[in-house]
């Protein structure tokens, strides 16, 4: 069944809040998102900075054990303005550059075309201005309510997901997160209109976004990260830092998956991971990272 969500109020926290709308397994849900800054499409002011969250979406159905199944089917631009800001976060970069850094709250501006699929560089003025730069939409922030009945800020990130800022989370993506809550409290936010690995400037090209997407529950199923896949690659999410433990978690759970589900023993899903295996970063920004392990569908044994 087809739903249309408009969302009234907003959440700076995945967590056990009332849920704002409810779907079935199965269902369709059509909604908008605020960009980072807590405004909508036409610019106006609806909640507080910092990723605020359309939902929670409570989905019928889903139990903890269980698994929530999200497909992103569309994430689209809404609005013209988008923002990111304007240098590299210093612990990204030699201890040495940073007194080069032009530290400043200046955000640079952004002239987003949806349906050109492009965007402009307004400010600051400069080389960079003159260039087109072609859209790819994804979501910073989507999860489930964490663990233990916490609430937790949208600056982060867990395993129940949160602001993960992998570019992978684009239309096409089908992401999976263990369900802790009874129906599992769906949140979305933090839409970019572009985003490089790491997120390096703390942020994506902002923007509010109209998204589109279907929830299906995995009775009994059972994972201790997110996980996803698209039409070239199956990937997990691993968010902790350092770095370290975050590829750390990344791996474990793509050994399990590789185990659990196509027939590998530890052995061959070693194998198969140290010389297919592929790494990319999510975010090097917030106070956990994400590493995101990835294997091609091609490389996976049949059946």
């Amino acid at each position: 069944m087809l739903h249309r969500f408009e969302p009234t109020h907003f959440y700076n926290s995945f967590g056990p809040h009332p849920p704002a709308f409810e779907v079935s397994d199965g269902d369709t849900l059509l909604t908008w998102t605020l960009d980072a800054r807590g405004k909508d499409a036409q610019g106006h002011q609806r909640a507080q900075r910092g990723n605020p969250l359309t939902g929670p979406i409570f989905v019928r159905g889903a139990s903890p054990g269980d698994v929530l199944e999200v497909t992103l089917e569309e994430i689209r631009p809404n609005r013209r303005y988008g923002f990111c800001g304007r240098y590299v976060a210093p612990h990204t970069v030699n201890p040495y550059y940073v007194p080069r850094l032009p530290i400043t709250e200046e955000l640079a501006e952004w002239d987003v075309d949806a349906s050109q699929g492009v965007a402009r560089l307004i400010s600051p003025e400069g080389r960079l201005a003159a260039k087109v730069w072609p859209l790819d939409p994804m979501l910073g922030c989507i999860g489930v309510a964490p663990p233990y009945k916490q609430a937790i800020a949208t600056s982060t990130s867990g395993t129940y997901g949160g602001n993960m800022d992998y570019r992978g989370l684009r239309a096409g993506a089908v992401v999976y997160f263990p369900v802790y809550e009874p129906g599992a409290l769906l949140f979305i936010g933090d839409g970019h209109a572009l985003q490089g690995d790491g997120e390096l400037v703390g942020m994506g090209i902002e923007i509010s976004m109209d998204v589109r997407l279907t929830v299906r529950v995995l009775k009994g199923k059972r994972i201790g990260w997110p996980r996803g896949q698209d039409a070239e690659s199956i990937f997990t999410l691993g968010n902790a830092r350092p770095l370290e433990e975050a590829l750390q978690y990344a791996t474990t759970e793509m050994l399990h998956w590789l185990q659990e589900d196509y027939g590998l023993n530890a052995v061959e899903a070693s194998i198969l991971l140290g010389q297919c295996g592929r790494y990319e970063v999510g975010n090097v920004f917030d106070p956990a990272y994400t590493m995101v392990c990835k294997v091609a569908k091609r490389d996976l044994p049949h059946g």
